[in-house]
């Protein structure tokens, strides 16, 4: 299998250019799949290889660690602190949460979709402002 280094020059350039964590092309039976943390470029089976920084050194993550509960958003979309404009906002920061409570709201496609508290715990913070774009995985907010 011939690997085109120039398709995964261009997505990788494209992940720092939109500030994108992923990126993924499909073409007939070969799909490549750029990400920040790997490279995979499947044929069926899924071979992966090293990262794909310039440097040659791992990325930085130091400065990105937070300690408590992480919760996460479930989906990409945008996140909403309240139910409507001008409305009470889900949490706030020292709220008492309980887990399945409804802490924020994100849409994807036209829909509202609640996204529960996986934990319970006192709100340390919210890390996306309301009307931020999320993606899947980010954390949105960390419980003490």
């Amino acid at each position: 299998m011939k690997i085109d280094k120039k398709i995964i020059k261009e997505l990788s350039d494209y992940l720092k250019e939109f500030n994108l964590t992923e990126i993924e092309i499909t073409e007939k039976d070969t799909k490549i799949k750029v990400s920040k943390n790997n490279v995979s470029i499947s044929n069926q089976p899924q071979v992966i290889s090293p990262s794909t920084s310039t440097t040659g050194s791992p990325p930085n993550q130091t400065q990105n660690i937070k300690s408590g509960i992480e919760i996460t958003s479930p989906i990409i979309g945008t996140a909403y602190h309240a139910p409507e404009p001008g409305a009470k906002k889900f949490v706030e920061v020292g709220k008492k949460i309980k887990k399945g409570d409804t802490i924020m709201i994100v849409e994807a496609m036209k829909t509202m979709n609640h996204v529960p508290s996986t934990a319970d715990g006192v709100v340390k913070e919210i890390c996306v402002d309301d009307g931020q774009p999320v993606e899947f995985g980010q954390t949105i907010i960390i419980l003490e």
